[in-house]
């Protein structure tokens, strides 16, 4: 008796703990479905990268090199997961006692925890240091594909972030971090290959240039900072999205724990 009681509080612990795998196929107001918004965020995505990739300022091959057009990818990676979590979303469970979710939505919620503060981080850093260095008129040969690579970006991150249903959790801060590190360690690994941006220059970004790692440490050390910052950010957006959503509503709503377990 006493161990059967043991895995049953055990059991109800876990369950608060980890969100449902519907959740994630959700919006927080019961009767939209978020077909409504990603669908439309996917078409977005993939018509500014072709977009993008017709009005690009150099060679296709060095494409990839730009933060801007990782974070791109990233949303239309996140958004065409969020699509088929949400379709399967009526027939998902849990995949043992455990409460482990599907692989997908484990990869779904990473994706989430990544692609919004990076996006939001893009957006601050273009508009806020990039553009404002007065360096980067070649980057931006056409203005409106420019707003919406560096402001639609976080426009439509805002969008799956306001009307999704799953937490956004403290403890995740590292992913998105992680990422950025990733992205960090490329630029080192282009700089001392020998790599050039399409003018020739030995940097990607005129203020990420290691011919001057002092400076260069301290614009990172603050990226990181920011980034941080963004993430946390998310978390209590998400939280007064799910308090919200449960005042609009009779019954209990969503739960959202800042500081559950990792997905």
């Amino acid at each position: 008796m006493m161990q059967s009681k043991w895995i049953l509080c055990s059991c109800g612990r876990a369950q608060h703990d980890q969100p449902s795998p519907e959740q994630f196929g959700k919006c927080c107001h019961e009767k939209i479905s978020p077909l409504l918004w990603r669908i439309p965020i996917l078409v977005w995505s993939l018509s500014i990268m072709c977009w993008s990739l017709s009005q690009f300022w150099g060679p296709l091959e060095l494409f990839p090199l730009y933060m801007t057009h990782w974070g791109l990818l990233l949303i239309a990676m996140e958004i065409t997961l969020g699509i088929i979590v949400t379709l399967k979303a009526p027939t998902m469970r849990y995949n043992d006692a455990t409460f482990g979710l599907p692989w997908y939505v484990k990869v779904y919620w990473l994706l989430y925890n990544v692609t919004i503060p990076v996006a939001f981080l893009i957006t601050v850093f273009y508009w806020g240091i990039l553009k404002s260095s007065g360096k980067i008129e070649k980057y931006a040969p056409n203005p409106v594909l420019d707003v919406m690579l560096h402001g639609g970006n976080s426009v439509v991150m805002l969008v799956e972030l306001l009307c999704s249903a799953h937490p956004s959790r403290v403890l995740h801060i590292f992913q998105p971090l992680l990422f950025a590190l990733a992205y960090l360690l490329f630029t080192v690994i282009y700089y001392f290959a020998g790599g050039q941006d399409p003018w020739g220059n030995h940097f990607i970004y005129p203020v990420i240039d290691w011919s001057r790692p002092q400076h260069t440490l301290v614009v990172v050390a603050l990226t990181g900072l920011f980034l941080a910052l963004m993430h946390l950010l998310v978390v209590a957006a998400a939280a007064a999205r799910d308090a919200l959503a449960r005042k609009l509503r009779s019954t209990t709503g969503i739960y959202n724990d800042g500081f559950g377990e990792e997905p």
